[in-house]
């Protein structure tokens, strides 16, 4: 799948040197553009050894100026999600007027980080000079946590999207990329700043149910009360209220919302951070969340499944269509959590072919995470059971 500005497709081969050459140069071959400006690359975790050499052939014989991504247990290239024997997936991007600027990061660099000006300084890019980041990053040897909220301090409400690297999680083992090296730890982000934007559309998979409330009494992770009533006793309630098919449905699904602009007018679907219900206790009346809400909070409780999924991909793409109008869209890079794909739809390719069908068709390279990258409000979190696409925008 090809269009003017970008270009994404798969190899299913094992490690060739002269057949990856000639897939690279048939890939750029199949660009119009003049040149490319940016490749992202996602390799399955068989290709472990030869990731550098791999990495020098598509540079070459692609000639890509910057190049970036990671290791991914399944990968995601034009309309297909490749989850049975995942090889390379490469896109290719040519972004007019872009000001790309990429680096490596490690867990030292997160320890030691006291303030914004710390990124602004290692980085090189201040905060009025990107319009946001694309990350890749390693969950195993990273606070990622940390990493997001000093990122947050740095350049928010630049949006963050991406993943975190998977491979072989037996062996907690990824990969990160950035041009010829190739990093057993920490992160890779690259900065679009100039001619083009990035635009996030961050799925977490769940639909609202019942009505939106106010927390009362929080503590910690614990919530108390909620619209000066037990947490327990509102949760129990909104359950009773659902048809029984919604009930079925929602039995051992249910998840929080929590509002993080607490300014709008109006609270829709992509307000709410989807955090989990980690318990419920009818004694007591508490119900413990796997954040840390705070009162005077708005909250929506939420259910997650295969239609749940669908219908808010379906609407937030709808959504980002309405809000990009005649803008250009160069290409994009989809990170699906690993709970998704055929395991969780019962079909194949369906994030993919969403994407493609309510905005491309386009370039779209990506791969299956471990966790999942991308802003709510104003602000960037890690996800779960989330598609994180970012649109690589031309700036209006």
């Amino acid at each position: 799948m090809s269009d003017e500005f970008s270009v994404a497709a798969h190899w299913s081969g094992g490690f060739d040197e002269p057949g990856l050459q000639k897939w690279a140069e048939g890939l750029r071959a199949t660009l119009a553009a003049p040149r490319v400006s940016l490749g992202l690359v996602f390799l399955a975790p068989r290709f472990f050894p030869q990731a550098g050499q791999i990495l020098e052939i598509l540079r070459v014989h692609a000639r890509i100026p910057l190049l970036a991504g990671c290791s991914g247990a399944s990968l995601v290239a034009g309309d297909q999600e490749v989850e049975q024997t995942p090889g390379i997936a490469l896109g290719l991007y040519a972004l007019p007027e872009a000001e790309l600027t990429a680096v490596h990061f490690n867990q030292q660099q997160v320890g030691e980080a006291s303030g914004p000006d710390y990124w602004h300084q290692h980085t090189g890019i201040g905060p009025g000079h990107t319009h946001g980041w694309l990350a890749f990053v390693d969950p195993f040897h990273l606070d990622c946590e940390a990493w997001i909220q000093g990122w947050n301090e740095a350049y928010a409400p630049a949006p963050v999207v991406g993943g975190l690297a998977s491979g072989e999680f037996s062996e907690q083992t990824t990969q990160v990329y950035l041009n010829g090296e190739v990093y057993e730890e920490g992160g890779v982000a690259i900065s679009f700043g100039g001619g083009v934007k990035l635009l996030g559309v961050i799925s977490q998979g769940c639909t609202p149910i019942g009505e939106t409330w106010t927390l009362t009494g929080v503590e910690r992770n614990y919530i108390h009360s909620i619209g000066n009533r037990r947490a327990y006793d509102v949760l129990a309630e909104t359950f009773e209220k659902l048809p029984t098919e919604e009930k079925r449905k929602a039995q051992g699904n249910l998840f929080i919302g929590l509002v993080i602009n607490e300014y709008l007018d109006d609270f829709h679907r992509g307000d709410f951070l989807i955090r989990n219900l980690l318990a419920a206790d009818p004694q007591s009346g508490v119900v413990a969340v796997g954040a840390l809400p705070h009162t005077g909070q708005t909250i929506q409780f939420q259910r997650r499944d295969a239609a749940a999924a669908t219908e808010d991909m379906n609407e937030l793409l709808l959504r980002a269509h309405r809000e990009l109008g005649n803008a250009t869209v160069y290409g994009g890079c989809l990170c699906c959590c690993n709970g998704r794909g055929k395991g969780l739809f019962g079909v194949s390719n369906h994030d993919a072919r969403l994407v493609q069908r309510q905005l491309g068709p386009f370039g779209l390279s990506g791969f299956f995470c471990n966790g999942e990258i991308g802003p709510v409000g104003q602000r960037n979190f890690l996800h779960g059971y989330t598609a994180s696409l970012a649109l690589f925008v031309k700036q209006q």
